[in-house]
């Protein structure tokens, strides 16, 4: 610091013997204070003389798992649809089998394993789901699941007259990414074609015909990565329609991929049965089969998981897809980040216990809610 002759030099306060911090109580203060640690800043010590709150210490996973057999599934069967879905969802060297209510979006039953399941593990899963409908007196109407080789066997077995749902969402997913696999293999075919040119600017007329030729296949190749998307779109605009064909010009068989995929959504239209989905799927593969060139989307046609996926047309309750047990597994990874680290057997166990609590309470939370809003505006 830089001083005037007019301006006193600034000292240094230093303590004295009678400069003491004083660890003492104030009538308005709380707790104790104790000496600075450093040169700037204070820390307190509290010593409260009273015993240490012990609310919040513990989520009550262990008392929220005692509640789900009785309490929690009286309340989810009380509004039971009849159409529940299944799913697993995998967490480290632990795998959580979960039904939930396809329509309420309800868990209604759960199950926490240290291996990978098996068709054992499923079929005990659901027997005991069936035990809960018998001593209920309930009926199930619906099954729907992904296309996992999991389920057909065990829900044969357990429920042998109620239809079985493949979800329609995991069936377009496959169909979708074997066309844009084939899209980006005929990219590679055509960057294959482009010929060779030598290096710098070209002066001579063949030159400038490569090269012309050259930067024309880059540019499809281009607008065919940029608009890849335009061949799994479910519906396309007028502009968008023109920008496919004007991509797709000189390549027939991508127009054929477009085509197909067109007549795969027409399939999932409700306003048709389950028969006539199926006849038209029968018309589809035998037109595919005339194309060679498809690729791996004639195999994705041919599964049987499509023939399963159109069961919902015959039933106008039965959900096509398993977004119920879904919407359940993406809140369990969400909860996986921010609630806890540690993943054991029995945290797992108490945290979805905590969770299907949580549902539970919902309308009763959410009336106290408004009410405090009302309340609040008056």
């Amino acid at each position: 610091m830089r001083t005037s002759p007019t301006m006193p030099c600034p000292t240094l306060i230093t303590p004295t013997a009678s400069f003491r911090w004083r660890f003492d109580s104030w009538s308005k203060m709380a707790y104790l204070t104790s000496q600075p640690a450093g040169t700037c800043g204070v820390t307190i010590e509290f010593s409260s003389p009273m015993q240490p709150s012990r609310t919040g210490w513990r989520p009550g996973g262990k008392k929220a798992a005692r509640q789900i057999d009785v309490e929690y599934l009286d309340w989810a069967m009380r509004e039971f649809s009849g159409y529940i879905a299944i799913d697993e969802l995998y967490d480290g060297p632990f795998c959580i089998l979960s039904l939930v209510d396809n329509r309420t979006f309800k868990r209604v039953q759960y199950r926490v394993l240290d291996h990978d399941p098996d068709h054992l593990d499923i079929l005990y899963f659901v027997c005991s789901f069936q035990a809960i409908l018998t001593q209920r007196g309930l009926t199930l109407r619906g099954i729907t699941t992904d296309g996992s080789p999991l389920y057909p066997m065990p829900l044969r077995l357990a429920f042998p007259d109620v239809p079985h749902q493949i979800c329609e969402f995991h069936v377009l997913k496959e169909l979708t990414k074997a066309i844009l696999r084939t899209v980006a293999q005929i990219r590679k075919k055509l960057a294959a074609t482009k010929p060779a040119a030598k290096r710098g600017r070209p002066s001579t007329k063949e030159a400038k015909r490569i090269a012309g030729r050259r930067k024309r296949l880059q540019q499809k190749i281009t607008d065919l990565f940029e608009h890849r998307y335009l061949f799994v779109q479910h519906t396309l605009t007028p502009v968008q329609h023109r920008t496919l064909q004007g991509i797709t010009r000189g390549l027939p068989m991508l127009r054929t991929l477009r085509d197909i995929m067109v007549e795969v959504y027409r399939l999932f239209d409700r306003r048709c049965r389950t028969g006539t989905a199926l006849a038209k799927l029968a018309l589809l593969r035998q037109r595919v089969h005339r194309f060679k060139q498809v690729g791996k989307i004639l195999s994705k046609l041919e599964s049987p998981n499509l023939d399963k996926a159109l069961t919902f047309l015959d039933d106008k309750l039965l959900p096509s897809t398993s977004n119920a047990v879904e919407r359940g597994n993406r809140r369990h990874r969400k909860m996986q980040k921010a609630v806890y680290r540690v993943r054991t057997e029995e945290n797992i166990i108490n945290r979805i216990a905590l969770d299907m609590l949580r549902d539970s309470q919902k309308e009763g939370r959410t009336e106290t809610i408004g009410v405090l809003h009302e309340q609040r505006a008056a």
